[in-house]
């Protein structure tokens, strides 16, 4: 049965480069490759449900800049529905500058997030959440997300965050969280390792969290049982918008099975991206 996600944050216009290796000071470089993509954490999230055979909106900040033409053009393509909370702005949207690093697949980011981009509840469309059966936050939209977690804790609609890093305003959205996932650099006030981080968010009553740590083993705690989800092995292209594909599987998977087992699923698929350059071309095989 094909579900439906809610996806909240942020849409950039990505510019990706496969090269040697990142620009030194006063260096310039040839990239070996190139590709342009519609980005952001919660809009590669929603790319990889679509993928999946689901129905997914992105929920953020577009506007009307002429450059909005290339992100509308590739979530058409990959059939993800768009609902721009301020369709007037003028200004350009965010933009990524990605160099991914030939050999090891590491990558290096320069970009402008949604600081400057903030929408007002008053701008979400009513009945915003009619027939969504999961929802995904990114943290790049707060006042948006914690009005959407509270309506969406009241219609039993589940929800995911994307614990990227630890973004302001986080903590008045956990209360409402059903699944935590996180990376190995989310650090919220006074934690310093790991286990902090799980006794954070266990202070919240969130029933399920994951952290994700690359190519080591995903961590989780459900329910009061922990353990770790092994990732498979590979010869790394690019880890580009890894984790994203990995919620957005997520989101598709646990809909359907297991939080242990949706884990593993949604790292497969991450990791097979991870074997291809820029963060579309894995679809296309």
């Amino acid at each position: 049965m094909i579900k439906s996600a809610l996806f909240v944050g942020l849409i950039t216009l990505d510019f990706i480069y496969l090269a040697d290796s990142p620009p030194q000071n006063n260096q310039k470089l040839v990239a070996t490759d190139y590709t342009v993509a519609a980005g952001g954490p919660a809009t590669n999230a929603a790319v990889t449900f679509s993928h999946l055979g689901n129905k997914a909106t992105i929920l953020g900040v577009l506007g009307s800049h002429p450059m909005k033409q290339l992100i509308c053009t590739d979530l058409e393509n990959c059939q993800v529905a768009i609902i721009d909370l301020d369709p007037h702005q003028i200004t350009p949207p965010p933009v990524s500058s990605i160099i991914v690093t030939q050999g090891t697949g590491e990558r290096a980011v320069i970009s402008i997030n949604a600081v400057k981009t903030q929408a007002n509840i008053t701008s979400i469309p009513p009945n915003i959440l009619e027939n969504i059966d999961i929802i995904l936050i990114d943290g790049h939209q707060m006042a948006i997300s914690f009005h959407l977690a509270q309506t969406a804790k009241t219609h039993n609609i589940p929800i995911v965050i994307d614990g990227g890093s630890w973004k302001p305003g986080f903590a008045e959205i956990l209360p409402f969280v059903n699944y935590a996932l996180c990376s190995a650099n989310f650090y919220p006030p006074n934690c310093k390792n790991q286990q902090d981080v799980f006794n954070y968010l266990q202070d919240f009553n969130i029933p399920h969290i994951a952290i994700t740590q690359g190519e080591n083993p995903i961590q989780y705690l459900t329910c009061g049982q922990s353990g770790v989800v092994n990732v498979p092995k590979i010869q790394t292209v690019d880890t580009l918008g890894a984790g994203d594909i990995f919620h957005g599987a997520f989101c598709n998977y646990i809909l359907q099975t297991s939080f242990i087992d949706a884990l593993a699923l949604a790292g497969n698929i991450a990791t097979n991206a991870c074997k291809y350059f820029g963060t579309r071309h894995w679809m296309n095989l």
